[in-house]
């Protein structure tokens, strides 16, 4: 018998995705980045993300605890009309890209998956919400490159989408020494009224 052995505990955080358009565009306008500096620690596209809540390193055993919740608060919810905007950067090495447009209804959004978390019984950071998306990072010996990367993206104004999926994702499926990787855990559609 071929039994899949699932680890003890998985890291694990709640987001929003935008959508592959926003993205691709977001994408087109580093384009001279990539190229400037092939050196930084670039996200994948395909996992760029808001990160609303982040639990980190939780039991699997967790996971079933909040599913049930997070369905119902989806189910709830209406999308929110986003947009990328600008950039900056953390602590001098990590670039993002900002958030724009409903920003009451994202915190919103985010005060209430993290009542949901707390009230499964879950501990986690409660950070303050900075709506971003992190798009990479910078290596020890050259931190200055972030900067400059976020200076050029200064006057980004990507298009208005809407979020429509609210996602409990998990990070550094298989474990091993590359990048991470993240992976939906389960999505459930936002359902309330436009």
């Amino acid at each position: 018998m071929n039994e899949k052995i699932q680890a003890p505990t998985v890291r694990v955080f709640i987001a929003l995705a935008p959508p592959d358009d926003a993205k691709d565009e977001l994408a087109e306008a580093l384009r001279p980045a990539y190229d400037a500096y092939p050196t930084m620690r670039w996200n994948r596209i395909e996992d760029w993300h808001i990160t609303l809540a982040f639990l980190g390193e939780v039991s699997t055993a967790t996971i079933p605890l909040l599913r049930e919740p997070l369905a119902h608060l989806a189910e709830t919810r209406r999308p929110l009309r986003l947009a990328l905007r600008g950039a900056g950067c953390f602590d001098e090495r990590v670039l993002w890209s900002g958030i724009d447009g409903d920003l009451d209804g994202l915190h919103l959004l985010a005060a209430d998956v993290r009542a949901v978390i707390r009230d499964c019984g879950t501990a986690f950071e409660d950070r303050p919400l900075r709506p971003h998306l992190t798009l990479a990072r910078a290596r020890r010996d050259d931190p200055a490159c972030v900067g400059q990367v976020a200076a050029g993206l200064a006057s980004f104004s990507g298009r208005p989408w809407h979020a429509e999926r609210l996602h409990l994702v998990g990070s550094n499926f298989g474990r091993g020494p590359g990048p991470i990787r993240y992976r939906d855990i389960e999505a459930w559609d936002f359902r309330g009224s436009r």
